[in-house]
């Protein structure tokens, strides 16, 4: 085997890799005789099939796994004995005067390859134990726990039949049959579904032209499905719903007190304002938490200035500015509603493809020099969590992510900086500042709305930031 440098530029590489068509060769004569054991061919006892004849049925596909068995074993000792991480998997060409590949295959010619990959930058790794960040504190009061039990009051409220008309706030339960263009389309229909009018549980129109009937009552509700519904054979379509009216009910939400509370299987009152606060205090210190991984990854992303392999910077805006595209084809936006032009956005979201590739980098290295692990637990944990979102085909998607590395890998992917982020905030310093709760919660690229009322790019920052915090 012979490695030649063709380039190197930055991060860039580029090998020529001979493999001596002798040493093919050697290798395809001793699988062949490795194969003439176990093959039967009519005409020849069990071990007695000549080499030759075997190298006329089998020689070519044979060669071919030879061939890619080589190439995968000599790129990787190339890059071990070269001390060389790519950024991701190399890329191999044929030359020009290899893309006849027939010589090669029959063991007449040298097997010449271009191998094309990036190297992984070198930087060190920072001491956290120097970094100081703020971490904001808020405490649950009395008035959190209040609308909270309130809320809870509401989510928990009954509802009794009544005569009359349906007014906002009302269930109603109601049979339906949806057609468009005077046809029943798939999933229109449904028997005696409830249906709490204010609520915009179904399409947008919909709930406001059931106000007003009662028990009994067949209307047709007239509505347009939106651009960005999920079902794309439907968005963007009139469609015409036969509507019978089952029941109308009214909603009655308990009073907070001590009957409410042993109402709901509880010993007292106390006992809910106390699980209430608990987890009130667990969504505060979650924000908080949020809060301080943000503060981290600025720091880290003035700490380290090094350089990026192109390939994973652009890999990464293209999903970026894809999804961008996406979403404002649905939301039918262009960069003008937007207080910006393509060209500005285009350098915004580079600027920002490059700091998560490099953050990313960051810590994949912490996680690997300390050897931060993702359990089985864990990933089997954020699995099921991921399966609730596909009621009904849990095992379709439980089986495709069994299969494919890669899409697992997106699940482990968050687990894993989330085990690293909380392993630096374990190292950096730490100062206390108590804040509102109003504060603590506020959206921190939102901006003083106050102070600035006419300005607009608030929704700009907002999507930059969330794009930028992945």
């Amino acid at each position: 085997m012979q490695v030649n440098e063709t380039a190197n530029e930055g991060l860039k590489r580029e090998l020529q890799i001979t493999i001596d068509a002798s040493e093919l060769e050697k290798k395809l004569t001793e699988r062949l005789e490795t194969l003439k054991g176990q093959v039967q061919i009519k005409g020849f006892r069990p071990g007695k099939v000549p080499v030759s004849h075997l190298r006329k049925i089998h020689g070519r596909n044979v060669m071919t796994e030879i061939i890619e068995q080589n190439v995968n074993e000599v790129t990787r000792n190339a890059l071990d004995e070269r001390g060389e991480k790519p950024a991701f998997q190399p890329e191999i060409t044929l030359p020009e005067e290899q893309k006849e590949v027939e010589g090669i295959l029959s063991g007449e010619a040298d097997l010449v390859f271009n191998m094309k990959y990036e190297v992984m930058p070198e930087f060190e790794i920072t001491d956290f134990s120097k970094v100081t960040l703020t971490k904001q504190i808020a405490e649950v009061d009395d008035e959190d726990v209040r609308k909270a039990l309130e809320a809870f009051a509401e989510q928990n409220r009954q509802f009794e039949e009544k005569d009359g008309k349906a007014e906002m706030g009302d269930r109603v339960m109601i049979d339906f049959t949806g057609k468009i263009d005077g046809e029943p389309f798939e999933n229109g229909s449904a028997k005696d579904t409830p249906l709490v009018l204010g609520d915009k549980a179904f399409i947008p129109g919909f709930e406001d032209q059931l106000v007003g009937v009662k028990a009994g009552d067949e209307v047709v509700v007239k509505v347009t499905f939106p651009e960005e519904y999920q079902a794309k054979d439907l968005a963007g379509k009139d469609a015409e719903f036969d509507v019978k009216v089952n029941k109308v009910e009214i909603a009655r939400t308990p009073e907070v007190n001590e009957e409410m509370a042993k109402e709901m299987g509880f010993d007292d009152l106390a006992t809910i304002e106390g699980i209430i606060r608990e987890q009130l205090e667990k969504d505060f210190a979650k924000v908080s938490r949020t809060r301080m991984k943000r503060d981290l990854l600025d720091v880290m992303d003035e700490a380290y200035d090094f350089e990026l392999p192109p390939t994973l910077v652009e890999r990464e805006f293209e999903g970026i500015w894809n999804q961008l595209r996406e979403d404002m084809e649905k939301a039918k936006k262009t960069f003008e509603d937007e207080d910006t032009t393509e060209e500005e956005a285009r350098k915004d979201y580079m600027q920002i493809s490059e700091r998560r590739v490099r953050l990313g980098l960051v810590i994949s290295a912490i996680g690997d020099e300390k050897k931060i692990e993702v359990s089985e637990e864990e990933m089997n944990a954020a699995l099921s969590e991921h399966l609730r979102n596909f009621p009904g085909q849990e095992q379709q998607v439980y089986e495709y992510y069994k299969k494919n590395p890669q899409a697992l890998a997106s699940l482990r992917a968050p687990i894993f900086e989330e085990k690293v982020v909380d392993y630096i905030l374990e190292l950096v310093k730490t100062q206390d500042k108590k804040v509102s709760r109003d504060e603590l919660f506020k959206d921190p690229d939102a901006g003083d709305e106050a102070e600035e009322p006419k300005k607009k790019p608030a929704k700009k920052k907002k999507a930059k930031a969330k794009a930028k915090d992945k």
